[in-house]
């Protein structure tokens, strides 16, 4: 789905353990480290996508997390083709970001990911 401005809307969720670190993840085939993330699907809210999202690539579901914070509007983002080269399709995205807290503990996480690491920020 492509927004008016020509955007994707998209969904980042950053995953928080209970000794106050975030994941970052690495997928298969790429060098560069992210958030777990996701588009929008038309119809769909952001925190619905977020739900989907954080099943689909870590394996949790709504009762394995408490949303802690939301960026109240969306940023625009312009991937460039450079930037791209280093494991990101270029475009334009306008992301919502959800900052979750881990109900379940660590071990719940499935990794679709080729590394996964927890880290104080």
């Amino acid at each position: 789905m492509i927004d008016d401005d020509g955007y994707r809307p998209n969904v980042g969720i950053v995953i928080c353990n209970r000794q106050g670190q975030v994941m970052w993840a690495r997928r298969f085939g790429q060098h560069s480290w992210q958030f777990p993330q996701g588009g929008i699907n038309p119809g769909e809210s952001a925190e619905q996508a977020m739900y989907r999202e954080l099943f689909e690539e870590v394996g949790l579901s709504r009762k394995d997390v408490r949303i802690l914070a939301s960026t109240r509007n969306w940023v625009a983002l312009q991937i460039t083709e450079t930037f791209g080269a280093l494991g990101h399709e270029a475009g334009l995205y306008r992301p919502k970001t959800k900052m979750v807290s881990l109900a379940a503990g660590e071990r719940r996480c499935r990794n679709q990911y080729a590394n996964q690491q927890y880290t104080r920020v």
